[in-house]
């Protein structure tokens, strides 16, 4: 099964001071890459990690060697994910987030997250998404 991989774990694992650090680090060590994830994942995780030492640089490097599938393309689903960020406005859903449900909604992915907001969402409207979460 693939793993859809958000901001709040790639995050972690860069950042040694991160409060989830060490579990995100115990969890990766589980999974097979690549991740599968997209590159709004890798803008709100860039600009994260601005004052992590070498943090942007071992992302990149991280893409580089091929860690992450980053083939998702919101061209081609802009539709589901504006219909997902409007269904959940309430939450509010972000761009990333409505990203990694179109992407669970295709590959019936489980999502490596920090975020709580998963145990909302659900794919197609109705079934729970799987989840890495602690």
């Amino acid at each position: 099964m693939r793993v859809l991989l958000d901001t709040g774990p790639l995050v972690a694992l860069l950042n040694r001071r991160d409060a989830a650090h060490r579990w995100s680090v115990e969890e990766a060590a589980k999974l097979k890459p690549p991740f599968f994830s997209c590159e709004a994942v890798i803008t709100e995780a860039h600009f994260l990690l601005r004052g992590v030492p070498l943090g942007r640089e071992r992302l990149i490097e991280l893409i580089a060697l091929g860690r992450f599938d980053l083939s998702f393309s919101f061209w081609q689903h802009q539709g589901r994910v504006g219909e997902l960020m409007e269904q959940y406005s309430n939450v509010p859903m972000s761009f990333a987030d409505a990203c990694l449900v179109a992407m669970a909604e295709e590959s019936d992915g489980r999502i490596f997250t920090l975020d709580a907001d998963f145990h909302i969402y659900r794919r197609h409207g109705q079934e729970a998404l799987q989840l890495i979460i602690p």
